[in-house]
């Protein structure tokens, strides 16, 4: 998922925060109900967890909570313990929700298309609450914006070399029809975000 740097806007309460935090994380959650229910993934840490569940037979949430603690040293020393805090609390959120849902909430097969267009839907708008309260749910994003103060390497670079990198590997799993649908379901992702996550106005920073 994104990670976007900005100019300071102004502060939230507590209160707001974790209303926002909770709102995003189950906006993006239900997202993936809708992928896992049409059999699709999607890039990013989110992506290769969804891709590891299928075959390993682990559940989302574990997979997608482990794969996402190597991050938080660099997102300590990059963005702060604050944001580390928030992004902390906002994977783990949505890690048991993602679990949780099935228990209460029963989605039938849908069409790889309804499926994609749904995620993207549903996880840009999720993604767009986080961003707004200073957390994100990607660990990626992390490294690619240690990646572009070190090294000058641009972020959405970094990010979109391991979007390749899930879309390939989920080619070796599923058929190249449901790696296009896949696809597309990001699409709507990332141009939710880049229409409405303006600089001036949602941070990653807080």
């Amino acid at each position: 998922m994104l990670l976007l740097d900005s100019p300071p806007a102004e502060n939230h309460t507590l209160s707001e925060d974790v209303q926002g935090i909770l709102i995003g994380c189950t906006l993006v959650a239900l997202g993936i109900q809708f992928l896992r229910a049409s059999e699709l993934v999607t890039g990013q840490i989110a992506g290769l967890a969804l891709i590891l569940s299928y075959p390993t037979g682990w559940t989302f949430g574990i997979t997608f909570f482990v794969l996402n603690l190597p991050f938080y040293w660099l997102a300590i020393k990059q963005l702060g313990w604050r944001f580390t805090i928030k992004n902390f609390c906002a994977v783990a959120v949505m890690s048991t929700l993602v679990d949780a849902m099935p228990y209460v909430l029963k989605i039938h097969p849908v069409h790889p298309a309804i499926g994609a267009i749904l995620f993207g839907i549903l996880a840009g708008i999720g993604l767009l609450s986080l961003f707004r309260h200073g957390a994100t749910l990607g660990g990626v994003g992390i490294v690619a914006l240690w990646l572009q103060d070190r090294n000058g390497f641009k972020a959405g670079n970094t990010q979109l070399l391991f979007d390749l990198f899930v879309f390939a590997l989920a080619l070796l799993l599923f058929p190249w029809v449901t790696v296009a649908w896949s696809l597309m379901g990001a699409v709507i992702v990332n141009m939710i975000i880049t229409i409405n996550h303006r600089r001036d106005r949602y941070i990653a920073r807080s």
